[in-house]
């Protein structure tokens, strides 16, 4: 049977995910904000789809109805351009999704005496939460794109942001025999298998790069040295020609100001600063005469209490997207396994949008190295 908590967590992102669709208009629900990125009302669909085909399909042997939405929800039958055009009406889709999310709670309470290694410890209620955690979030990304499409150029901040140096506290862990890695039933499988290793003693820093700190690498010429980049990361830099963060706008007083779904705002110096890829997160580091972080390293201290403000925003680590040892794909191959490619970098910790279930120290994040439309920044890590 689906635990109480759980069930009372899978409900709300669920009621959640339908109010980020609810107060759309017919172009919010249907356009494509980003190009990595599916239209709004897409996601929604795709969710109550991945509950459908877990629990009816695998576990129920039930694809009704599956089978006739597959080429569309599955994310490899659909390219994103084509999705918006093929959206049902938004009160259409909200009604059969709630109608659906309701039937399939009560299945999943019904459950109990059924023998299937994804109901074993709720694992399926569990999977299913976090499924739609992660796209909560990417709706949220949506949203934050859609905003700053709409744009705005003229607002101006009570306090204008003012750039800072690099001084930041270092912790230094020292070196021991330390845990990686999670457990069933929430872990996903590329948290697995846990596993010790013999970690070196490191310096990390307290707290992620500010957005005053930011600035400061900006107004030292930091997108235009050379020197600080990766020739990987420089010929990205070149391409795009990005010499801010992502949602960062300036004033024609040349003031800076950020945009997101709840339109413009005063960027706080201290917050931490997101919206940047890892090309530009390296760069800091190295402009900072640093480095970014293993993310064995950056979940060791995590473990141990002495990272704060983690949470905030995902941090970019310095390592690919690797398999642990013992890594065996469940429930199925696509979740980790094409993407420990050598081109995925890891990201730890969470953003505004990450649900607490995710913000489990063992998480593992990953994205390209050109990505900066997620809510990502950096922590900064002493030179080994």
């Amino acid at each position: 049977m689906i635990q109480d908590n759980n069930a009372a967590r899978l409900s709300a992102v669920q009621n959640d995910l339908c109010a980020l669709v609810e107060d759309l208009d017919d172009e919010g629900y249907r356009t494509q904000f980003h190009h990595d990125l599916s239209p709004i009302g897409w996601h929604l669909g795709h969710c109550t789809f991945i509950e459908n085909y877990w629990l009816r399909e695998v576990v129920h042997n039930d694809n009704r109805l599956t089978a006739p939405l597959a080429h569309y929800y599955i994310p490899a039958n659909s390219p994103k351009p084509q999705r918006g055009p093929a959206l049902p009406l938004k009160q259409d889709l909200l009604a059969q999704v709630r109608r659906q999310q309701a039937d399939n709670m009560r299945l999943l309470s019904e459950t109990a005496t059924r023998q299937h290694a994804l109901l074993k410890d709720d694992y399926l209620s569990l999977f299913l939460l976090q499924h739609h955690c992660q796209h909560f979030e990417t709706i949220n990304l949506a949203r934050h794109q859609r905003a700053l499409r709409n744009g705005c150029n003229e607002f101006e901040p009570a306090e204008a942001l003012k750039p800072a140096p690099v001084r930041g506290e270092f912790v230094t862990v020292p070196a021991g025999d330390y845990y990686i890695g999670g457990v069933r039933p929430e872990a996903f499988d590329n948290e697995l298998s846990a596993h010790r290793i013999e970690q070196g003693a490191f310096g990390i820093a307290a707290r992620p790069v500010s957005n005053a700190q930011y600035l400061q690498f900006i107004e030292d010429d930091g997108y235009r040295t050379r020197a600080h980049w990766t020739e990987t990361g420089w010929s990205w830099h070149k391409q795009t020609d990005c010499q801010h963060p992502d949602h960062w706008r300036k004033n024609g007083r040349g003031q800076w100001f950020g945009i997101d779904q709840r339109g413009v705002f005063e960027l706080s110096p201290d917050a931490p600063v997101y919206g940047i890829s890892y090309h530009e997160a390296q760069a800091f580091a190295a402009y900072a005469g640093a480095r970014l972080p293993h993310e064995n390293e950056w979940e060791i201290a995590c473990r141990h209490g002495v990272l704060r403000y983690t949470g905030h925003v995902w941090e970019w680590c310095g390592n690919t997207f690797y398999r642990y040892k013992g890594f065996a794909p469940f429930p199925y191959e696509e979740y980790s396994l094409p993407w420990f490619d050598g081109t995925h970098y890891t990201l730890r910790g969470g953003s505004a949008f990450t649900r607490p279930i995710v913000k489990r120290p063992s998480f593992r994040n990953f994205y390209t190295p050109d990505k900066r439309h997620i809510f990502a920044g950096l922590r900064l890590a002493l030179p080994q």
